[in-house]
């Protein structure tokens, strides 16, 4: 073993000639004697969101939680259910008039209820075949299988058809469908015909809404006016972003987008980025322009970005390869450009 003394410290000019910056620790290239070397720190917010599915805890054992919620709106129904009968047979006592229009009446609110928990059925399994498209993509980008990957693209075509902006890049993908290539690289193709327009809207529709909530939370004079909105306008925006993508969420698939993009957001660390963003503008000096509650307005934006961003990576029938994802930084600059363009 050889015994390295600790190099002491030193001060230098960025414009001294023995000053050479490398793009990394791991640059092989020779330096000269006495040269100095930089190797300059990434900046945080530009790394690429990586989404990680959530990890799968195995339950053991009986579900008592799904057994008691099961029973318990049984017995709710049951009780709806009789009331309802003891109302209808109450009308027909008084009236025969009065008991035909309440059982027309319950017959109807019967109907729809069923179609609406049908509705509501088949928003969730297209969900869930969404979800199920993105796992079955990112094996196939692993595996190159070409079977499935052209299997997943008709899929992708059928799941398009709903949407005449993609007419050409359905025309684009059946004339290529029939080619020599790979499995991992029909995916690719794929995203760069089906899903960029897509991204492009969706990066539209979040900035959009980073901007309303930025701009809201900053006039607001109550607190839970803003706590009120913000909810809405996540509730809008994920809902938004699912239709974009094929999605046709009901209200229970829009609360379950929402609850994995919360997920989503707390396990890739979305207020560090989102912090980090906040340094940066107060480091450039915008502090000093802006008030309390346009501080906050912003802060607001931001995170209405970051929780648009994770929705993005849920409701996408893709993961990202072929096209880079969209950045918070971006978004930060329209949002900042936005305000500059207000005049505040």
């Amino acid at each position: 073993m050889t015994d390295r003394t600790p190099r002491r410290p030193a001060t230098f000019k960025l414009d001294d000639p023995r000053v050479v910056v490398v793009e990394s620790d791991n640059d092989s290239g020779r330096l000269a004697r006495g040269a100095v070397r930089i190797t300059p720190e990434a900046d945080p917010a530009s790394y690429p969101v990586v989404i990680d599915p959530p990890l799968a805890i195995k339950r053991r054992g009986f579900r008592w939680g799904r057994l008691l919620g099961a029973t318990t709106a049984g017995l709710v129904l049951m009780g709806v259910g009789l009331s309802v009968s003891h109302l209808v047979e109450d009308l027909f006592a008084r009236s025969t008039t009065l008991g035909l229009l309440g059982s027309a009446l319950a017959a109807l609110a019967s109907l729809a209820l069923v179609v609406i928990i049908g509705r509501e059925w088949l928003a969730l399994s297209r969900l869930a075949t969404i979800e199920n498209m993105h796992k079955r993509a990112t094996a196939a980008l692993l595996t190159d299988d070409r079977a499935e990957s052209r299997a997943l693209v008709r899929e992708l075509t059928a799941l398009a058809q709903a949407n005449p902006q993609l007419a050409r890049a359905r025309a684009a993908l059946k004339n290529h469908a029939n080619d020599i290539i790979d499995g991992a690289d029909m995916i690719r193709l794929a995203e760069r015909e089906l899903m960029a327009p897509l991204d492009q809207e969706a990066r539209r529709l979040v900035s959009v809404a980073a901007q309303r909530v930025s701009l809201v939370t900053a006039i607001s004079p109550r607190a839970l006016i803003d706590v009120l909105f913000v909810a809405a306008a996540a509730l809008r925006l994920v809902r938004q972003l699912a239709l974009l993508y094929g999605g046709r969420p009901g209200a229970l698939g829009t609360i379950q987008l929402m609850r994995h993009a919360i997920a989503h957001l707390a396990l890739t660390g979305g207020m560090a980025a989102s912090d980090s963003l906040i340094q940066q503008m107060l480091g450039h000096g915008v502090a000093a322009k802006l008030s309390t509650r346009l501080g906050e307005g912003i802060l607001n934006g931001l995170l209405t970005a970051r929780l648009g961003l994770a929705a993005i990576d849920v409701t996408r029938p893709l993961p990202f390869n072929a096209l880079p994802r969209p950045a918070l930084s971006d978004l930060a600059k329209d949002l900042l450009r936005k305000r500059d363009g207000d005049g505040i």
